[in-house]
């Protein structure tokens, strides 16, 4: 790809030439323009490449070399500072060896003054992923702020950095120094970049690549007004000029001191000693990579002792006595192959890039994930991109963006050739049911829960599960076993099986078999609300299912229901009901009351889809009889329930921790009475049952005016004869 060095053939002198020129043009996209074509991996890959060459053919290192120096000139709209102390770069790491290697030159420079097994003390640090800045206190006031540039001078950015609330004005305690030069990294921290992206998106402006890209951009900001709107933050880690003070004897105590001077200091840094324990800790923070608050792309190691600095000395402008390890890079450029669907286990459909396999992140990644269809569009990727791949710890691989001026014009042949958009499926490639894609949700969903193999082992867990049909026994392991084995393919399978069948499973002895054939047994004659609710239907919850199985009086009923009749009907009733009520006249009553569109919506499309009624159809086939719940008439109108139970018609609420039954117990012994069970307070809730530390339920009900009862008195209600009808007027 054209992010890549040149290739090792032909002169080495033109290719030292042209490798400058590569690293010259992405010098001024990060430094100068803040808009990178490439990731950090690439620009290292092409740095090294150059050191190789000159290495091999010393007498090609010039002075203007990228290896001769720290950065880029500074920028145009600012004024250039020199730095009194220069800002130097550090030498990278990438391997254990290479960290060996640092250690064993410095117990070399430092001779005699280490005995033969002493080692040598160094303070371990994270390398920021920001811009480096040098700050200039004049007797504690802030007086000059410089970017690094190119090592001897920088750009003047005091007014943004004055912005920056991190950044003190002056310095805390009396005694200060005559004059403190503090090095550090201006960066943003990730969840103020995701919230700053957030607002480009919302206004329709361009986002930013990653943390430092917009932190860079904000410091170079020529208004500070803008810098100052921008979520920056900073941390000190070095010294450059100092006068008036005795310079601290150790790196860390440096580190101590600037934090008590009221500058921030990373918390991340550790005193170490010897190699081993600075392979520790780079593996520690890499492990914690992902979980810290700003991006890091290394770690660096400093000798801690400063009066052993100059002994140990400098090397091609970087000092010798410090190292950067470096992580394996989180970024590389690739090519996006293909789109694929991948189906979740709760019918989820997943977009995920086929990747050119590249080394990223510490490993080959051929696979990433592309969230939804929206994430697609709005990256605008097409298949034949080169991209941006991102993996930092253990995450899941991501696609971070397209190089979109990598590809030709949209009419040319070679577009036509490579490039195509893709289009997500309305048929799941699984099993061939529709997917959909419901109003207000990104992902697309196959709706064939109960027979798509993708689903299966899911669709079963949730079919056996104790709210369900309540086969104890048959948990995850179990499930694996069936359906890797091609035991159980769909839940009326279950129903099939015997005991030679399960004697053949890992750990299913006689007495489990039986066990596990009773408990399927005593399942099959479910109440119609615990069928409904095992079948797993989307948006059929429990309280739904027992809706829907007091207003049909089976299964086949319920089967066939005119559903979009039905979400007429309730419609032209609810809007009735609307000139009533201001009106004080009966109120119509409405069909599946509390059962909204959406819900219906997803009835329609789980019974209308042909896999899923074969499914049903099996299990009624297998011997399943649930048993009938209420009525519902011809018009779609729900008939009141029968006045049978001390609490017919009555509505009721439970919070809290009630002192002897489970939430879920009352609210059975509420419906065996009569009464219904909702999950939140309204003008109709006829009462709340309130337990220990009952909530901002309670203070609704109270707000309401609704009745409020402890367990005993509920108890004490089911039980009389007596208790208060549905005839009587809400409160």
């Amino acid at each position: 790809m054209s992010a890549q060095p040149p290739t090792a053939q032909g002169d080495p002198a033109a290719r030292a030439a042209a490798l400058r020129e590569q690293l010259a043009r992405y010098n001024h996209e990060y430094y100068v323009l803040d808009a990178p074509s490439v990731p950090d991996a690439v620009f290292d890959q092409v740095l090294r490449a150059l050191q190789d060459l000159e290495a091999a053919h010393p007498e090609l290192i010039t002075p203007d070399s990228p290896t001769q120096r720290v950065g880029a000139a500074p920028a145009a709209g600012f004024a250039s500072v020199p730095h009194a102390v220069p800002m130097l770069s550090l030498s990278n790491a990438f391997s254990d060896d290479e960290v060996l290697g640092f250690d064993r030159r410095v117990r070399e420079a430092l001779g005699p003054l280490l005995a033969d097994d002493e080692p040598v003390a160094y303070t371990a640090e994270l390398k920021y992923d920001g811009l480096a800045v040098s700050l200039r206190y004049e007797r504690g006031v802030l007086a000059l702020a410089a970017t690094r540039g190119d090592g001897a001078s920088g750009e003047n950015v005091t007014a943004n950095l004055r912005t920056v609330r991190a950044v003190p004005l002056r310095l805390r305690g009396s005694a200060v120094p005559e004059l403190l030069e503090v090095r550090g990294e201006v960066l943003m921290y990730k969840a103020d970049f995701e919230r700053l992206n957030l607002g480009q998106r919302q206004a329709g402006e361009r986002e930013f690549v990653n943390p430092r890209n917009a932190a860079a951009g904000a410091l170079r900001q020529l208004d500070p007004a803008v810098t100052a709107r921008r979520p920056l933050r900073f941390l000190a880690y070095g010294l450059g000029e100092l006068r008036g003070a005795p310079e601290p004897a150790t790196h860390a105590e440096l580190l101590d001191w600037l934090r008590e001077l009221g500058l921030p200091v990373g918390a991340e840094r550790e005193l170490l000693h010897g190699p081993q324990a600075l392979l520790g800790f780079y593996r520690r923070m890499q492990a914690r990579r992902a979980e810290l608050p700003y991006d890091i792309d290394g770690v660096v190691y400093k000798v801690n002792r400063r009066e052993w600095h100059e002994r140990i000395g400098y090397v091609a402008r970087a000092p010798r006595f410090a190292l950067a390890h470096k992580f394996p890079a989180e970024e590389a450029v690739t090519e996006l192959l293909d789109i694929e669907i991948q189906v979740g286990r709760t019918g989820s459909l997943t977009p995920v890039a086929r990747l050119r396999p590249v080394f990223v992140g510490g490993t080959t990644v051929s696979n990433a994930t592309l969230h939804n269809e929206d994430e697609i569009r709005r990256k605008d990727l097409l298949i034949g991109d080169a991209v941006v791949v991102r993996r930092a710890g253990d995450v899941i691989p991501e696609v971070a963006r397209a190089l979109v001026e990598q590809r030709p014009p949209a009419d040319s042949p070679s577009f036509a050739a490579r490039w195509r958009r893709f289009v997500m499926p309305t048929q799941c490639p699984v099993c061939g049911s529709a997917a959909v894609r419901e109003e207000g949700e990104a992902a697309w969903r196959c709706v064939a829960g109960l027979s798509c193999p993708a689903q299966r082992k899911q669709a079963l867990l949730h079919f056996a599960q104790r709210r369900a049909m309540d086969i104890e026994g048959l948990g995850e392991k179990l499930v694996d076993q069936l359906v890797e084995a091609g035991l159980v393919q769909s839940p009326a399978d279950l129903y099939r099986l015997d005991a030679a069948q399960l004697a053949g499973l890992d750990r299913m002895g006689e007495k489990s078999a039986g066990n596990l054939l009773a408990a399927i047994e005593a399942s099959r004659r479910p109440t119609l609300a615990r069928l409904l609710f095992a079948l797993g239907i989307r948006h059929v919850g429990e309280e739904v299912a027992r809706q829907l199985a007091g207003a049909y009086p089976d299964l086949p009923a319920l089967m066939a229901a005119p559903w979009p009749e039905i979400q007429a009907r309730k419609a032209e009733i609810q809007k009735e009901n609307a000139r009533r009520r201001p009106r004080g006249e009966p109120l119509l009553p409405v069909p599946l009351e509390g059962i909204g569109p959406e819900i219906i919506d997803s009835l329609q499309r789980f019974l209308a889809e042909p896999h899923n009624r074969e499914a049903i159809a099996q299990l009624l086939a297998a011997g399943v009889e649930p048993q009938p719940g209420g009525q519902f008439a011809q018009d779609g109108a729900a008939i009141p329930a029968a006045a049978a139970g001390p609490l017919a018609g009555l509505s009721f609420v439970i919070t809290g921790t009630l002192p002897t039954l489970a939430r879920e117990a009352a609210a059975e012994r509420i419906r065996a009475a009569g009464g219904t069970v909702s999950g939140s307070v309204s003008r109709k809730t006829r009462f709340l049952v309130a337990g220990e530390a009952a909530g901002s339920k309670l203070a609704r009900a109270v707000e309401l005016g609704v009745p409020v009862l402890d367990e005993a008195a509920l108890l004490a209600m089911i039980e009389s004869p007596q208790a208060p009808g549905a005839s009587e007027s809400s409160p």
